[in-house]
């Protein structure tokens, strides 16, 4: 046995024993990836001589069942294997921000919908589930969570994200990152890889990758804060950077962030892996370096350490090394990081997916259903009733218009098994770094009457969620079968984009008969030319479409109670809706039993809980907007600086950060801080009562907002530093304790170190970030400084 195999030894003594074995060409082969293509094996393995250090999986997507995913990925470890010398097995990486890409695994609801529940146990169950799910296939780095912090509704990634604050994506961050990392399965344990580090969605214009202009304040205590409490508080593995330049230059090659910021400050001690084709994007996009070689070799320097998905410019980078124009310890540095995670991933002596009945029984577990229920379910947002919710069950017509309503697929957001399938037969390919992109107004297609987008009723898209998602049921099917005594009358009504408005007559009829109308509102979140929104698919106007706001005008007119239920990956942004509707429940992408909770909250069956995790802008003129802009900024402008308005818009949201209703009421009581004033290293203790004072059972979101009321740098106008899900019967009161430690607060100061600055913090604890119930204030009794990763990252919370 050679030495690197002795188990006994740590993961990096082993990794140091390889790397002293292994040649210039098996190094740089460690450093990079292979898109796996069915049927193209043996074009593969052409790969495979020196070795490789990972392969793509998007290609299992289109695997068929979930013997048929493992066979191939026993397959092609094997040849990895086999075709070299030292027989290093390749780490398959896979998407799992919303569950794998594979068939009969589990699909979970967006990242803005978790977001929305605001339930870092739920997301650490999440995290669990798709940990064991991909490493029954023998997949061990897997490409979640996304901790971009998202204040653009024009950027088509939006609903990845857990939404526009740092401290509710670094606790659901870090919940999932533990959830991935602390799941042993068959002898491996996955790592995850968190991104996209960083600023991803502040690109200009919210243009998918595009330039990144940000002061150093806001990127440290904004945009990494996710990242920090993941590696922090969860050890977090591995990181992939974006597609962005910021401050100009490209993140792939900044020496700054990925070395500088990322792990001499924050303390990353794992792997970094280029989102696709990222490094050679330096050279053949963003124009960096005078070739492919220095391109690669750049990447190399600013602390990359896998290029993916195939070898381009850390392949071409060989022939600085045999020139000896490269410092080879560079390189091993790189590739010891790699071997050392292989190691630790339980790789070398566990490489291949399970098989049989193992297989089975590993990947279906009987809850796994029930935890994306739950997920749907805490995610679904009231934001408007004005009576008409719940429904009684005894209405005797209800017309329901809309796509969405017949058809389920309007319910699974991008980086989800079904999009990723959809996008297979879409006109146009939009996802990055695999060939995608190009003007769609150029490509043949049936499109949505006067757009872009491509029209998908068709019996080819459709046959792909009966394949995947047999049992799934759309929201029409839902009512139906709940309501068996009413009669429910259907009609398209709409396009899901445009303003077409030949489809109205026939639901207008409809909207005539019934007692209420249900509209299933929003585009397409998906993948690919079918979807209104999308990875590469970003857009002007965040409205409802035209021919939407059209038809809830028309359909007004006939003075029926109108209930509106939006389906997106953006949220709902309709003065029409404001104006027209009834009531308005925000359902994002909640993925396979989304119909179901809708139809939940729509008949009382559950009482809604989820909270709005982004600040609603009113049209796309008033991006970036965000509940915790700086003082002196957004709605908190200075009364001697201008107008409290635009002069067509308020500056004000249309739905604040944290708003989400209930049927029934809250009452808060009984403020309680445990210290007035407290040393800059201490804790302190923020308590209060919380009452349900209706007469149903109910959730409610408790959120602890704190304000540094004047500080040597400007500082936010509030920031959310805590939350508590508290479930109350009629009736019932609990208490609600935080432990609050100063160094929450910290930011970065003048001279860029991180300060605990001395002096009072209001506290505010509310239902959302407007709606504030109690007030009181501590005071900080003298300044300290502080590592960044050190600072704690937001309240710990107990309820009673």
């Amino acid at each position: 046995m050679t030495n690197y195999m002795n188990t006994s030894l740590s993961a990096r003594e082993r990794a140091e024993l390889l790397l002293k074995e292994m040649t210039l060409d098996e190094k740089i082969a460690q450093l990079t990836g292979v898109f796996a293509v069915r049927g193209r094996e043996e074009e593969m393995s052409a790969f495979f001589k020196n070795g490789i250090g990972q392969i793509s999986t998007l290609g299992f997507r289109m695997c068929e069942s979930i013997e048929e995913a493992a066979a191939w990925q026993r397959q092609l470890q094997t040849l990895v294997m086999e075709s070299s010398r030292l027989h290093i097995p390749a780490v398959f990486h896979m998407e799992g921000v919303n569950g794998a890409l594979l068939q009969d695994t589990t699909a979970f609801p967006s990242g803005v919908n978790r977001g929305a529940g605001f339930d870092p146990e739920l997301e650490q169950e999440i995290g669990e589930i798709v940990s064991r799910q991909e490493a029954a296939f023998g997949f061990t780095q897997i490409l979640a969570p996304v901790l971009d912090i998202s204040r653009d509704s024009r950027f088509g990634r939006q609903s990845e994200a857990y939404g526009e604050d740092p401290t509710l994506a670094a606790a659901l961050g870090a919940a999932y990152t533990r959830g991935i990392q602390k799941t042993e399965t068959a002898g491996r344990q996955p790592e995850s890889a968190a991104k996209h580090f960083l600023g991803f969605h502040r690109g200009a214009a919210g243009i998918h990758g595009a330039d990144v202009e940000i002061g150093e304040g806001l990127l440290r205590e904004v945009y990494a804060k996710p990242f920090q409490a993941a590696i922090s508080e969860a050890g977090l593995r591995g990181v992939m950077p974006c597609y962005c330049s910021i401050n100009g230059l490209p993140v792939h090659a900044s020496r700054k962030i990925l070395t500088g910021l990322l792990r001499e400050e924050m303390g990353f001690d794992g792997v970094t892996v280029s989102d696709y084709s990222g490094a050679e994007n330096t050279y053949n996009v963003q124009g960096t370096s005078e070739s492919l070689a220095e391109a690669g070799y750049r990447c190399l320097k600013a602390g990359l350490d896998v290029e993916l998905p195939m070898p381009a410019a850390f392949a071409a980078m060989k022939e600085l090394f045999e020139k000896g124009e490269a410092e080879e310890d560079v390189l091993n540095t790189a590739v010891l990081r790699v071997l050392e995670a292989k190691f630790r991933m339980g790789l070398f002596e566990n490489p291949y997916a399970l098989e049989g009945t193992e297989l089975e029984s590993t990947i279906h577990h009987s809850h796994d259903d029930q935890v994306s229920f739950r997920a749907a379910q805490q995610s679904i947002v009231l934001l408007k009733n004005k009576g008409v919710l719940p429904l009684t069950g005894k209405e005797k017509t209800i017309a329901v218009i809309g796509p969405a309503a017949n058809n389920a697929r309007y319910y699974f957001g991008g980086y989800t098994h079904l999009s990723m399938v959809e996008a297979m037969y879409a006109a146009m390919n939009s996802m990055a770094g695999t060939g995608g992109g190009g003007d769609s107004s150029k490509a043949e297609m049936e499109r949505v009457p006067g757009t872009n987008v491509q029209a998908d009723e068709t019996e080819e898209f459709n046959q792909v969620l009966r394949k995947l998602e047999p049992g799934c049921r759309n929201l029409l099917q839902v009512l139906r079968d709940e309501l068996p005594e009413t009669r429910i009358l259907y009609a398209p009504g709409y396009h899901k984009a445009g303003a077409d408005e030949s489809l109205f007559p026939e639901a207008l009829e409809l909207v005539k008969q019934a007692d209420v109308v249900i509209l299933t509102l929003g585009g397409k979140n998906g993948s690919g030319s079918i979807a209104t929104m999308a990875e590469g698919v970003d857009g002007t106007d965040i409205n409802l479409p035209a021919c939407q706001d059209a038809f809830i005008r028309e359909a007004a007119k006939y003075g029926k109670s109108m209930i509106g239920v939006h389906f997106d990956g953006r949220p709902v942004s309709s003065d029409m809706a404001d104006e027209k509707l009834d009531a308005l429940i925000e359902a994002f992408t909640p993925a396979k039993f989304g119909a179901e909770a809708v139809v939940n909250v729509l008949l009382g069956k559950y009482n809604p809980s989820g909270k709005l995790p982004l600040s609603v802008a009113r049209n796309a003129g008033q991006i970036p907007i965000y509940y915790n802009h700086p003082n002196g900024s957004g709605w908190h402008q200075g009364p001697s600086i201008g107008f409290s308005d635009y002069v067509d818009c308020s500056h004000k949201p249309r739905w604040c950060f944290g708003h989400g209703l209930s049927y029934t009421g809250f009452a808060y009581s009984d403020l309680m801080i445990g210290k007035k004033e407290v040393s800059p290293l201490e804790e302190l203790t923020v308590s209060m009562k919380l009452k349900n004072t209706g007469s149903i059972a109910g959730t409610e979101i408790v959120q602890l907002y704190l304000r540094d009321v004047h500080a040597t740098m400007t500082r936010p106008c509030k920031e959310l530093q805590g939350f508590a899900r508290v479930e109350l019967q009629p009736g019932e009161e609990k208490a609600v304790s935080f432990t609050v430690a100063p160094s929450q607060m910290a930011f970065v100061d003048e001279d860029g170190k991180w300060k605990i600055e001395k002096g009072e913090i209001e506290v505010q604890l509310g239902s959302s970030s407007e709606d504030i119930r109690l007030r009181g204030s501590y005071f900080v009794t003298n300044d300290a400084w502080l590592e960044g990763r050190d600072r704690a990252f937001y309240a710990k919370v107990e309820i009673k």
